[in-house]
């Protein structure tokens, strides 16, 4: 089992920057690949960016690929999302999750509770 739990989120205005921190304890967190989600009111959960194992790969979805970074450090098996640019319609809970490196919810065997992003226009 994977315990996940994330911080950092909050309210911002528009153009600010947040970063969020996804904390990983229980089974070694270190490989897996872990990514990042969003969920806003009323729609599904959307894939935001993943990043594998070693650090060496990345990927972001097109809605935030030039304005988020997804980076982790795995001595502090800590996986963490740099959010800058912010637009109102990023405004979601946002969720890490680990297990195989890719875009579907489905990839992926544990999940945080959420941490909520509110950008205010």
């Amino acid at each position: 089992q994977v315990q996940l739990v994330e911080s950092g989120g909050g309210l911002v205005q528009a153009g600010g920057s947040l970063r969020l921190s996804c904390a990983a304890s229980g089974r070694t967190g270190s490989t897996y690949d872990m990514g990042w989600f969003r969920q806003a009111p009323g729609k599904e959960r959307e894939f935001v960016a993943v990043i594998s194992w070693s650090g060496a790969s990345t990927y972001y979805a097109d809605s935030v690929k030039g304005r988020f970074t997804i980076s982790r450090d795995n001595a502090k098996n800590t996986v963490y999302l740099q959010l800058n640019s912010l637009k109102p319609e990023d405004t979601a809970v946002y969720y890490c999750a680990a297990g195989s490196y890719g875009s579907n919810i489905y990839d992926y065997d544990y999940w945080g509770q959420g941490t909520q992003v509110t950008v205010s226009s």
